[in-house]
């Protein structure tokens, strides 16, 4: 059983699902929709209800990140070829940004040559609507989520078999399980959030993040710096001003920001400039990214904090900015240490 039916007892009108699959499904709850969820290796559940998300646009625009806040809520669009995910292969599942309910399989995934991340089915036509759209002189299909009601992108008819169906969405609109990780079951209205940090060598701070209660993923990669697309031996040189980074994606009703701040000054050492340990470069630099700002806020007064508590002796040197674009880093970066099967050994 995976972890999320394991959870699936606690969703309302769950125990409605067989009668939804022989056709006699009634109404759902009020206030609730019928959807079908799955988790990040592919296990899909029969349909069961959920609630509707609804939020003002003051509400929305807190509790987004800039992007993905004009993507989903002002049916804004992505430039081609710059999406994060366009070039995401690892097996997963992609939710919606804003409510988290399961929309796409990465087994539906295909390249479409577009720029844009595109798939031929979604995990449920229960999970997702379409609207006539008029925009731009010609008559489209726009897809949204069910739940939210957040604009992910359009539907054409030219993808590939089975359904002969191209679904051409906005990376900023989703986010990226990967096969392994568990699903957070989206039954509040709360977002999961996205928080970005570099501290030394990022093989070293994934691994203390993905074992921290509340991380739902983390990606190692690139950021901070002005070289698109960097690789390792670019940023190795030094010469792409880039921070080797984690980017972690966390459950804020499981887990708050500033808790992720606090592990984050535990585990390495922000008083040395560009280096950590035995590791020196300004990859290696300490810095926070932050994606709203009320992270900005916390950021700066858990640093001042920091440097009121005198618990280095030496000046913090830890550079708070706003996110950029994050480039993932090589497959074989990721989870490098789980890979490896040993010990982490370049933090402490």
């Amino acid at each position: 059983m995976s972890a999320l039916t394991g959870l699936l007892g606690i969703l309302p009108g769950c125990g409605q699902a067989d009668k939804a699959a022989s056709g006699t499904l009634p109404p759902p709850p009020k206030g609730s929709l019928w959807v079908q969820l799955e988790d990040s290796e592919g296990h899909r559940t029969g349909r069961v209800s959920i609630p509707k998300v609804l939020k003002t646009d003051d509400e929305w625009r807190a509790a987004l990140p800039l992007e993905s806040y004009r993507i989903l809520r002002r049916k804004g669009t992505e430039a081609a070829f710059c999406g994060i995910l366009l070039k995401q292969h690892e097996p997963g599942l992609y939710v919606c940004a804003g409510c988290g309910l399961p929309l796409f399989g990465s087994a539906a995934k295909f390249d479409s040559g577009t720029g844009w991340p595109s798939y031929y089915a979604p995990v449920s036509q229960l999970n997702i609507a379409e609207k006539t759209d008029i925009t731009l002189g010609m008559r489209r299909v726009e897809i949204q989520c069910a739940r939210c009601d957040g604009h992910l992108g359009h539907v054409f008819d030219d993808g590939p078999a089975p359904t002969g169906l191209r679904y051409c969405l906005n990376s900023a609109a989703l986010t990226f399980i990967p096969q392994g990780q568990s699903v957070p079951v989206p039954l509040s209205d709360t977002p999961l959030q996205q928080a970005t940090f570099s501290a030394g060598c990022f093989w070293g701070v994934e691994s203390i993040f993905r074992e921290t209660t509340g991380v739902v993923a983390t990606a190692v990669g690139y950021t901070g710096g002005h070289l698109e697309n960097a690789t390792y031996q670019q940023v190795c040189s030094g010469e792409t001003g880039h921070a080797e980074a984690v980017d972690i994606l966390f459950d804020p009703q499981r887990i708050s920001y500033a808790e992720l701040l606090k592990i984050f000054w535990e585990n390495h050492d922000p008083t040395t400039l560009n280096r950590q340990g035995p590791d020196v470069g300004d990859q290696y630099r300490s810095a926070i990214f932050v994606h709203s700002s009320e992270q900005q806020q916390l950021a700066l007064m858990s640093k001042e904090t920091m440097i009121k508590s005198k618990v280095f002796k030496r000046p913090i040197v830890t550079f708070i900015g706003t996110a950029g674009p994050f480039f993932r880093a090589e497959e074989y970066h990721q989870q490098y240490f789980k890979k490896k099967g040993v010990a982490p050994t370049c933090h402490r």
